[in-house]
Formats: structure tokens, sequence, C-alpha cells
């Protein structure tokens, strides 16, 4: 598991809302070099934004295959101006938006439904070109249990719900997740 300490987490939150500041300033990409060295690892992550408890955006780089900070910062963006879900986020919100990031583990293929566990997995079902994950987090903040966990995947997915009984591929991943309140 990714391991981040209180300064390392401090400062990719900060970043996060940088970048979302310096956006609105510039509309380019801040250039950034972390304090911490940690932050030049290869990780994966998500970043959530929220406004009033309620979800504002949500993307994320799956791969470890880029420093967590560029992924953190890249990802912050997408959430901002890019999830499909929700309007462009607007300058005079993001002093009432709260930001919440998930560095993820690696993925694993489950072989057998009890591996999953719901609050400490995030889940991954695939099938075909369809694909949809869901942050351990999610589970908990809607108190899903396991198998409603596997369908609302599948749902995200564009699959029917069933579909984790019927040949998609099932994975799961941990996370590290801190945030800000929300409020």
């Amino acid at each position: 598991m990714f391991e981040l300490g209180p300064g390392e987490q401090s400062e990719l939150l900060a970043l996060a809302r940088r970048t979302l500041e310096y956006f609105f300033q510039s509309h380019t990409l801040l250039n950034y070099q972390p304090q911490h060295p940690s932050l030049h690892s290869l990780a994966g992550s998500f970043v959530s934004l929220h406004r009033h408890v309620e979800l504002r955006g949500c993307i994320g780089h799956l791969e470890a295959d880029r420093a967590v900070y560029i992924n953190v910062m890249e990802s912050a963006l997408a959430a901002g101006f890019q999830d499909p879900r929700f309007p462009p986020l607007e300058h005079g919100e993001l002093s009432q938006v709260s930001i919440e990031i998930s560095v993820l583990s690696a993925f694993t293929v489950v072989n057998d439904m009890e591996e999953i566990r719901t609050g400490t997995h995030g889940l991954m079902i695939s099938m075909g070109p369809c694909r949809g994950l869901l942050l351990p987090q999610v589970a908990i903040r809607f108190g899903w249990d396991r198998i409603r966990f596997l369908e609302e995947a599948c749902f995200k997915a564009g699959l029917p719900r069933d579909s984790w009984l019927r040949g998609a591929m099932i994975e799961t991943f941990s996370a590290l997740v801190f945030g800000e309140e929300i409020t």
C-alpha cells in the first residue's frame, strides 16, 4: 500500500487546490516541484470535489505510470472541468469546494467474491469495452453491502447490474484516502 505522511498529504491537498486556483487565472497547468521527494513516486489517484457534502466532480488516473503529484494536479482539473456528470466548476464555487484525494494501490483480480472487503476495497468491473470503478469510500457513504457494491460497479460501467455473475472481470484495490473537511 502506498504510504504518505501528514505533511505529504497536506502538500497534495494544497497542490490540488492551488492547481484549480491557478487554472482560473491562467488557463494552464501549474508548474510545480514537490517539497517531499516521495510525491515523485508512481501511483494512480483520484480527486473528488464536494460542495455542501454533495459530489461536485470526481476523476482520476488509474495507472501507476506517472508521479502521484502530477496525477493529482491533472485529476483536480479534470474533476473540476471535465466530469461529464457536472457543469464546469465556476470560480465563485472554489471557496465552497472540499477536496478529497484517493491514492490507489495496485489492482488485484478477484477469483472469490469473499475476497472483497466492502469499505476496504474499491472495485473495477470490466467487460468488453465497458469499465466502471468505484472507490472504497463510496460503499461506506451509501451503506452498501458486497452485492450492492458489485451491482453499482456494473451499473457505473454501463453493464447490467448482474454482470459480475456473468463473466465480467472484477478487480479490487485499496486506497489511501484523505481530504479537507467536507462542508
